[in-house]
This record gives C-alpha cells, structure tokens and sequence, in this order.
C-alpha cells in the first residue's frame, strides 16, 4: 500500500476543480466533490493506471530514451546507456518501488508548471493523463 497519494496536486475531476488528498485510516485518497459530496478514491486505484498508461507509452521507445537520459545526465557511456535502458525495460519494478516512496514534491511542483494532469471523475476512473510534450493521437497534419 502506497504511503501518499502518488500525483497529488496533480489531479483534478472533470469540471476541472483539484483533487485534494486525504487519507482513510492509513489509506491515501483523492478526494473529489460530487455536488457537494466528498468522494474519496483510494490513490492507488488512480496512480496505478496512470503509471500503467506510462510504461505503455514507453515500450519500444526505451532505446531512444535510454539515449537521450544517459545524454541529460551526461553519461553518454555505453554501459551507463545499458544500465538505463534495461532499468526501462523492466519499469515494473521500478513504479512498485516509486509508488512505496513516492515522487518528490518538487518534481510534483514541476510536472505541474510542465502541464502534466491526471482528469478523474468521481468514481476514480481515469479519464485522460495530459503530459508535457506529448503530441497528441488525434492530431491530423494539414
């Protein structure tokens, strides 16, 4: 079980008013208002097909963004390119460790100045995750 709500603060509901968080218990929520009605979605629900939604994003990329990682930290070295690329590979590991720690409040801040958005209603349902710098499917060329 997660420790806080993985992408607080970056979560809103449809009308597109936050999400705060709370917790039930132990349990890290993400509180939206139903006309008037606090809803409480358990965080894990939410963060776990966002980062499922993620890794999907990633596959078959994970050359290119092995690349370029390894580039922004200045380790161009094959083994460093590796070691990042196989970390990438295997994602799954990596989000189950991500969601016991969580992310930073900075790099929340960040995704937040960069756009990222989780959109839920008020049953928990994903709806759509923004992010930064992501060209969107249905955008046609004209």
């Amino acid at each position: 079980m997660p420790n806080q709500p993985l992408f607080a603060g970056l979560v809103i509901d449809e009308a597109g008013r936050p999400a705060e968080s709370a917790f039930i218990g132990n349990e890290p929520c993400y509180v939206v208002d139903d006309s008037g009605f606090r809803r409480h979605i358990p965080a894990e629900q939410v963060d776990r097909v966002v980062l499922a939604q993620m890794a999907e994003m990633m596959k078959g990329s994970e050359d290119l963004i092995s690349e370029q990682t390894a580039k922004m930290l200045g380790q161009e070295d094959p083994f460093s390119k590796a070691i990042i690329e196989q970390q990438l590979k295997h994602i799954d590991k990596q989000f189950e460790t991500l969601m016991q720690t969580g992310i930073p409040e900075d790099m929340r801040a960040y995704l937040g100045m960069m756009g990222f958005k989780v959109i839920i209603n008020y049953h928990g349902e994903v709806l759509r995750v923004e992010q930064p710098g992501r060209a969107s499917d249905d955008e046609g060329g004209e």
